[in-house]
């Protein structure tokens, strides 16, 4: 699929209904991801795997620092298909305990003018059990997968710790890390568990249940100071790494734009990084750091990471550009790095600190 190919693509997508269009992208990508030969094929031409961009992580090899970002693979059926279409690292989820149709209808929209999404999905998935089986049946892969994690929308705030429990309990064994997500804006409430008590009863039960690495996602509408003191709670109490950010409810990013739901793409690139600038300001070298919201260039990817992000994840700049932008970004990553005479993408990771 060449560059012309995706925006030919996209043009009959972009006609349709924007979750008619997820659903008819998302089957093409699970029959790739069933087809070895197509994955071959799409590997040779989008998967950037270049020495100067491996990192050690979690313990896990990744072979390029751009991850597809939560959202898109709801429900673990792409997963193979996104890694041979440049992805370094693949995170899928938001699962839930219990299946969950999520918001009604329509709860997805495109701002093309402005290369933005806008969604109220509610973590619309088929449930633990049957995304557990999918998970055990793609693994073991040669590429990291992290698991997105939230609490069913039934589930009252006073027992959403539970939630949590079972499903750590559930896929610790098939994550490669797993993601703690009270920050989307489509769970009634979810939101107001973003606080100091909430985290640290969270990552205490966690790191008590688990080995495995668990990071805590942020939303960006918040103070800065708010993000560092909730982001600095998280790590002292377990928690592996930070991820900045979520989705957006500041509503004046975009005239026309729904007064629900989050906002993603372009219009947040600087409020999601001045939410990251601040926290690795204060938490750079004390834990993992994963940038995302409107990455849809080389260039900002690479202040990303001289701020200090050891990895990066896309949503939708790759829905407006698509696999081209994932090989642009990482092939740009190289010379960028060669550029300024590192040897590794590593000794760029906070450099401007």
């Amino acid at each position: 699929m060449s560059v012309m190919d995706y925006q030919t693509f996209k043009k009959i997508l972009f006609r349709l209904d924007p979750e008619t269009a997820h659903h008819i992208a998302e089957a093409a990508l699970d029959f790739v991801s069933q087809c070895p030969p197509l994955q071959a094929l799409l590997k040779k031409r989008y998967l950037v795997d270049e020495p100067i961009l491996h990192q050690k992580i979690f313990g896990k090899s990744f072979v390029n620092p751009v991850g597809i970002a939560a959202g898109f693979d709801k429900n673990a059926t792409m997963v193979k298909a996104l890694h041979a279409l440049g992805f370094g690292y693949v995170e899928v989820g938001t699962f839930t305990p219990k299946p969950q149709p999520g918001n009604p209808k329509p709860r997805l929209f495109r701002y093309p003018k402005y290369e933005a999404l806008q969604n109220a999905m509610g973590f619309n998935n088929e449930g633990a059990a049957i995304i557990k089986a999918r998970l055990e049946h793609i693994r073991p892969t040669d590429f990291p997968i992290g698991v997105n994690i939230g609490k069913n929308k039934a589930t009252p705030q006073e027992r959403a710790l539970e939630d949590y429990r079972y499903l750590i309990e559930e896929f610790e064994n098939l994550a490669d890390y797993l993601v703690v997500n009270i920050s989307s804006p489509n769970t009634p409430g979810l939101r107001d568990l973003q606080n100091e008590s909430f985290i640290q009863e969270l990552f205490a039960m966690a790191t008590e249940l688990t080995a495995t690495p668990i990071l805590l996602k942020i939303a960006p509408d918040m103070s800065e100071e708010q993000a560092v003191r909730l982001c600095t709670t998280a790590v002292e109490a377990g928690a592996a790494g930070i991820i900045a950010t979520n989705t957006s409810i500041d509503y004046s990013l975009i005239r026309g734009a729904k007064d629900f739901g989050g906002i993603s793409g372009k219009p947040i690139a600087a409020k999601s990084f001045a939410i990251f600038k601040a926290v690795a300001k204060e938490l750079f070298g004390k834990t993992v750091l994963i940038s995302v919201g409107g990455i849809d260039s080389a260039e900002e990817a690479y202040k990303r990471i001289l701020h200090g992000a050891s990895l990066l994840q896309l949503f939708t700049p790759f829905i407006y550009h698509g696999p081209a932008l994932v090989r642009d970004i990482n092939e740009g990553l190289v010379k960028r790095l060669r550029s300024d005479g590192y040897t590794n993408i590593s000794q760029a990771v906070g450099a401007a600190l």
